[in-house]
């Protein structure tokens, strides 16, 4: 018998490892081997389109074409945006486009400056 650990999201007795980590196959729940808890993983790294970190606070330009949905307003590529806010979710960034208004973006559609 192998000297894993139980699955401690389910108690399972049946995981495996993979890389740096092990994996139940009951549950599908992930955990490092070096033991290291979740609660380490609550600041989640978000990057540009270039893969630069964003921090808050940052100055970004879009760098494509954004249709707002439910108005004919576009946000133009190479809009330059000031003082954003990182926050969870799908659409990760929070700001305030001059001639439009608060907004969330995706960091996928901008570049740092």
């Amino acid at each position: 018998m192998s000297n894993l650990p139980k699955c401690p999201a389910c108690d399972s007795e049946f995981t495996y490892e993979d890389g740096s980590q092990y994996i139940c196959p009951e549950c599908a729940h992930e955990w490092p081997k070096d033991g290291a808890t979740e609660d380490n993983t609550d600041a989640k790294i978000i990057k540009d389109a270039n893969g630069n970190v964003l921090q808050d606070g940052d100055t970004i330009t879009v760098i494509k074409d954004l249709k707002i949905k439910g108005t004919s307003l576009v946000v133009k590529v190479g809009t330059k945006v000031k003082n954003i806010r990182l926050v969870d979710g799908d659409h990760d960034i929070d700001c305030k486009i001059d001639g439009i208004g608060a907004m969330k973006l995706k960091s996928e559609f901008v570049k740092k400056i």
